[in-house]
């Protein structure tokens, strides 16, 4: 119960502070954020097609940025994974990501994760030497949406219609294979790539874990005193009423040892 109180106040701080935050700070998000994101990267992908060496003057390359090629701090976040026509789709998936969690969040707080997933990529990239790109960026984004939208469906290549956190649970379980199977640095350098959910959702996922540990603990009491409860006291040895059955019942122990209701109580027994 105390962990409990204590992941409940880490909550309730949280969202205090984003808040207070968003009071103070709120001019500074970016309505359309992720609408600019993709007309970005479309324009790159553009530009890429003719040139695909052009993406290697915009990725975040941790020895060129020291150098002084800082633009690649923002940049890389606009390289496409593919230069195929997928790339419409994977856009499209992403403008409709986009604007749930703007729905969901507001500018502010849409841009505010976004940032700090920016930041966690980055500290991958330097300390881990991860080349995540902005890759774990949008999967970031794609597991925020999965928990504000986890029955939203979508269809497979048009076809095939999938809830979102069926999708969201089928990465993880990717992701929980590479987070095991890899070294450490990969393990921490994950963990920086995903920074913005773990600070976002962490507390309320514990609280939920800890939620269903405790109804889970209480189902289970529950049904051990309902079994207890069903304890009778009384049961005839022939039709098997019981108190709980009939309260108005009247029971007897007879000579044979046996307990009957008064209706089948042997008639030698039967009071007169």
């Amino acid at each position: 119960m105390l962990k409990t109180k204590r992941v409940n106040l880490t909550l309730r701080h949280l969202m205090t502070l984003l808040d207070k935050l968003e009071r103070r700070f709120g001019f500074l998000g970016i309505p359309g954020l992720i609408r600019i994101v993709i007309g970005f990267t479309a324009l790159v992908w553009a530009l890429m097609w003719l040139n695909p060496n052009f993406r290697f003057a915009l990725d975040l390359d941790p020895a060129r940025i020291r150098h002084g090629e800082v633009w690649r701090l923002i940049t890389y976040i606009f390289v496409p994974q593919t230069l195929s026509f997928w790339i419409v789709l994977a856009l499209w998936f992403l403008w409709f990501i986009g604007e749930g969690l703007e729905r969901a969040w507001g500018p502010f707080r849409l841009t505010l994760y976004f940032f700090v997933g920016m930041i966690g990529t980055t500290i991958a990239a330097f300390f881990f030497g991860s080349n995540f790109s902005n890759g774990m960026l949008i999967a970031s984004l794609f597991f925020a949406f999965a928990r504000f939208y986890p029955d939203e469906v979508i269809y497979i290549l048009f076809i095939l219609p999938v809830k979102i956190k069926w999708l969201a649970w089928i990465f993880a379980a990717f992701l929980l294979l590479g987070f095991v199977l890899n070294s450490n640095s990969y393990r921490a350098a994950l963990i920086a790539a995903f920074a913005n959910y773990f600070i976002f959702f962490g507390p309320e996922i514990i609280h939920q874990a800890r939620h269903r540990q405790e109804v889970t603990t209480r189902r289970r009491r529950f049904e051990a005193h309902s079994r207890n409860a069903d304890d009778v006291l009384h049961r005839c040895a022939v039709c098997g009423a019981t108190e709980l059955t009939d309260p108005t019942l009247d029971f007897r122990v007879a000579r044979d040892g046996e307990e009957y209701c008064m209706a089948h109580l042997p008639k030698a027994q039967t009071p007169g």
